[in-house]
């Protein structure tokens, strides 16, 4: 930033013209510190007093690391100074959580800062660090573990986003890896609905990610955003790639939630992909037009990764950092803000190739999606029939969105897909190649002599990637206790995928969520399993349709299921005999050759299964 500034070089310049000439980023101010701070519905409430000094703080100290004129750092020590030396408590409402949580990662990233400046005594240093282990810390771990007392999908997403921020900024600041691994965890496998998986809610074909709160309103999907970026970029700077978890799955995000806020050639918001949200909230059938157009200076940190540090294309997300440039105060709080100055980066010299394809079996066809690369002008898909090649071109031209459907499929054919993007310097490297088979094949077989009793953990991630599908088994069944698990795949209570041998309306289903069930789609057949006898099993998926058969006998279909197993990301807790859910009882009996299969068997074929 620095040499770019005396370099009088764009955009950071302007960057810093917006810094140097805003309020809160001038001398002459005084600390206004509070022992109480206060958020929320409630007589008191003062926390703008917190967040006008905190901004004051960070701006300060970012004038300082670029001008390296010690004045700025003076007063922002006194800042930092007053605080953690008044501060007793953060209160209010359940908003308090957000304060702890959105105030405290700001707070932690101004000291971060200062920690190196010779002026601000190690004794005074230790005092604000113990302000943000004894008063954030608490509260953020608090909100991440009980939720408020409530139920994990109670709150949107911003909510688990800021807490996790904090603890991560906390864990930092103060040197404490065990905290640090704490919000690193909670973003992976947390079960609110702001860890990655939750916060980006489903992933359309081309990698278009609908936002946790896209049915709710456009300015908290901004404010996601915004979170999760500065949560990605704090790890990215601890040598964590968080941006980079589960396939850039918050790029696909921010990509939603930039083009949802912008407007196409024609003036009018872009028209978008949108899966129905059923949660704790209720049910969001469509995308929410509440705020449509926000503008949030939370794009810079974004783009500059991926299209800057990787060459990863950002189509959207760069035109919101265009339209923001230079971005300026963080408002009232939500953000620090001057990304512009603080992120940007010089464009990769040379273009780069496509990343991150996958080809999914969705019934008749393979639905191909991949990431783009900065200097592509379109993209064409190669097809081979064995790996490596020769390719040919069965599509070309491709700009926006990034997927494909092949329809020209034999039943049994096995195809190799790879994508090249045009440049205006030629045709890009290949992207790594990606496999499908149309004809079902065998991923996993599990078949102890004379069937196990359960339950029975198998190999993490068994469906990960898998659409289409066939689950196969054999259970021996001493009594069917309601809600009683044939298999569980998931990741605890938030994604799964679930056969029990009777339901509350006393039949056999399977079902599938990504919500602690309030999505479920499922597939309910005639009766409960039946008992003192082995019964064979199997559900099937072949692109909508789902097929529940007992002993080989079609039991139940669902035309419109919508949830595969690749929607349920790396599960964890693969379970015969067990539930995610921990109410749920454990099978009483035994299970024997459980088969997983990438494809969908057809009846004869299942048939010939239960028979032998």
């Amino acid at each position: 930033m620095r040499q770019k500034v005396q370099e009088q070089a764009q955009p950071w310049l302007s960057g810093w013209n917006a810094l140097t000439g805003n309020g809160r980023a001038q001398l002459g101010a005084k600390p206004r510190p509070l022992a109480t701070v206060i958020r929320g519905d409630v007589p008191g409430q003062n926390f703008a007093q917190f967040y006008i000094d905190v901004a004051r703080a960070y701006q300060l100290a970012l004038r300082w690391k670029v001008s390296q004129d010690t004045r700025y750092a003076d007063l922002a020590v006194v800042f930092l100074n007053e605080w953690s030396s008044t501060l007793k408590e953060v209160t209010g409402n359940a908003d308090r959580f957000l304060a702890a949580g959105i105030y405290g990662y700001e707070f932690a990233n101004a000291a971060e800062i200062m920690r190196t400046y010779p002026g601000w005594a190690p004794a005074d240093f230790a005092r604000f660090q113990t302000m943000m282990l004894d008063i954030f810390y608490p509260l953020n771990n608090q909100f991440l573990t009980i939720h408020n007392g409530t139920q994990y999908s109670s709150y949107w997403a911003n909510w688990d986003q800021c807490s996790m921020a904090s603890i991560l900024a906390i864990g930092v600041l103060c040197d404490r890896p065990d905290i640090y691994d704490e919000a690193i965890s909670y973003y992976k496998a947390g079960q609110g609905n702001g860890a990655g998986l939750q916060a980006v809610y489903y992933v359309h074909p081309g990698y278009l990610g609908q936002w946790q709160e896209s049915g709710r309103d456009q300015g908290h999907c901004t404010l996601g955003i915004g979170l999760a970026g500065a949560f990605c970029e704090m790890a990215w700077n601890q040598g964590d790639d968080i941006y980079g978890y589960e396939n850039n799955r918050f790029l696909a995000g921010a990509e939603y939630v930039a083009k949802t806020n912008l407007r196409d050639g024609t003036g009018a918001f872009y028209t978008m992909p949108y899966f129905t949200n059923v949660n704790k909230q209720g049910k969001q059938a469509e995308l929410s037009t509440g705020a449509q157009g926000h503008r949030r200076g939370i794009w810079e940190s974004v783009h500059n990764h991926y299209a800057n540090r990787l060459g990863i294309a950002t189509p959207y997300t760069a035109l919101q950092a265009i339209q923001m440039r230079p971005e300026g105060d963080g408002g009232k709080g939500d953000e620090l803000g001057f990304g512009t100055l603080t992120f940007t980066r010089d464009p990769l010299p040379t273009a780069g190739r496509p990343s991150g394809l996958t080809a999914r079996l969705r019934g008749t066809q393979v639905v191909l999606s991949w990431w783009g690369c900065t200097g592509a002008q379109s993209y064409s898909v190669r097809r081979a029939e064995r790996a490596g090649g020769p390719y040919s071109v069965i599509a070309s031209g491709i700009t926006d969105a990034l997927t494909f459907n092949d329809t020209a499929l034999s039943a049994t054919g096995v195809y190799h897909y790879v994508i090249i993007a045009a440049t205006a310097s030629g045709d890009s490297a290949p992207s790594s190649e990606a496999r499908v088979s149309v004809a079902p094949e065998l991923l996993l077989q599990w078949k102890p002599d004379g069937g196990a009793r359960t339950p029975v953990r198998l190999p993490t991630g068994l469906a990960k990637n898998t659409a289409d599908f066939t689950v196969s088994v054999r259970v021996f069944l001493d009594s069917a206790a309601t809600w009683a698990r044939v298999f569980d795949f998931g990741s605890g209570t938030r994604r799964y995928m679930m056969l029990t041998v009777r339901n509350g309306g006393g039949v056999v289903r399977y079902g599938i969520s990504t919500v602690h069930g309030f999505n479920e789609e499922g597939i309910d057949g005639t009766s409960a399993l039946a008992t003192g006898r082995w019964v064979h099993v199997a559900v099937t998926l072949s692109g909508t349709l789902g097929t529940l058969y007992v002993d080989g006998v079609v039991d139940g279909t669902n035309a419109q299921m919508t949830l595969t197993p690749a929607d349920l990301g790396e599960t964890t807790q693969n379970w015969l005999g067990h539930s995610q859910f921990p109410q749920d009882p454990d099978l009483q009996g035994r299970v024997d050759d459980l088969r997983f299969y990438s494809g969908a068997l057809g009846a004869t074929e299942i048939a010939a299964l239960a028979k032998a």
